[in-house]
């Protein structure tokens, strides 16, 4: 019995030893382990602030366009409309709308910050065609500017002198054109990767925005549907058209037709698209299809736009159904201008 109670007095001064030594270490245990950050979505982030805090633009009111007619009336009279010409400064220096400011596309939105928009009723942005600055519009529009515009066929509307657009209208694809039913849309997907590392919509957006800036137009832009036409396996092309207008002007063979201000909604079939490829989205002129690339490229996904649309490829049947045209006769007017 005298052994046992001292064994049982031994054991009691072992643990009043032991056990500060075990509490210290778990606690340095916990301090050493790393810390988890919870993941987020960053894309699907970025879409709920794009279809909510930022008023769904893609799919309520792009593309935003003013006429010449309208900018014209303004430059002559109460002066409200901020003119932002984004051609280079030597086109500029050609000649250019009365007061016009010459800013660089990658630029537009450290200019706009020095300028007070809410002084215009519109900040209007011009370059050649419409395109560049449907593409910059987009971008504006995604940055707070639900104020801005692109100005209809650029300086090609404004004078002849300026006209880009006539020796890009062609008709040879008309042969290419089919009147099939479109094909069933993929499976819905996921949405792109995106790792800007920041945690709210509002955040990511102004980073992949900064981001598209920076890379300019011309990744959104695919300049000859030859090689869409010659390579269609790399392309996931989009006929961004009524179905309608699908069925009955015809399409290019293999396209998808997604509606516009429809079909691009997370409810609806923007997961359709696809991830691993290049995305190739056409429209009459190039102006809609350039700002839906703008704002696919902010999401995350490869997207160009078909330059100059199907004015580009079945101009006359365009104009024989009464679909956007250009007519250098019937849209230019011959503004005056300044050098």
């Amino acid at each position: 019995m005298k052994h046992y109670k001292q064994l049982l007095k031994n054991y009691a001064w072992t643990m009043l030893l032991v056990l500060p030594l075990l509490v210290f270490t778990s606690a340095c245990s916990d301090d050493d382990d790393p810390v988890v950050t919870p993941t987020v979505n960053e894309a699907e982030l970025l879409v709920q602030e794009l279809e909510g805090a930022n008023g769904d633009y893609l799919n309520a009111a792009a593309p935003a366009l003013v006429s010449n007619v309208d900018v014209f009336a303004d430059v002559n009279g109460d002066k409200k409309f901020y003119i932002i010409d984004v051609r280079s400064a030597t086109a500029f220096a050609t000649g250019h709308i009365a007061g016009a400011h010459n800013v660089p596309a990658a630029e537009i939105l450290s200019h706009l910050s020095t300028v007070n928009a809410a002084n215009y009723t519109k900040i209007v942005v011009v370059c050649y065609s419409g395109q560049t600055a449907s593409w910059a519009t987009a971008l504006l529009r995604m940055s707070g500017y639900t104020n801005a515009f692109a100005m209809k066929y650029g300086m090609s509307s404004w004078h002849s002198d300026f006209d880009s657009i006539s020796s890009k209208i062609r008709n040879d694809r008309v042969g290419d054109f089919v009147t099939t039913a479109a094909p069933a849309k993929p499976a819905a997907g996921a949405l792109p990767t995106l790792s800007t590392g920041l945690t709210t919509g509002s955040e990511i957006l102004k980073n992949r925005v900064a981001a598209v800036l920076a890379e300019g137009f011309s990744p959104a832009a695919a300049t000859d549907i030859t090689s869409v036409l010659s390579t269609p396996d790399q392309y996931f092309v989009i006929n961004y058209w009524p179905e309608a207008d699908y069925l009955n002007l015809g399409h290019i063979p293999g396209s998808y037709q997604y509606t516009p201000k429809a079909d691009f909604k997370s409810s609806a079939f923007l997961k359709t698209l696809p991830t691993d490829k290049t995305i190739a989205v056409y429209c009459y002129t190039g102006q809609t299809s350039a700002n839906v690339a703008a704002i696919l490229r902010v999401m995350g996904y490869d997207a160009k736009s078909i330059s100059y649309g199907t004015n580009g490829m079945i101009w006359q049947r365009m104009k024989d159904n009464a679909k956007t045209a250009f007519d250098v006769t019937v849209d230019c007017k011959d503004f005056p201008y300044e050098k």
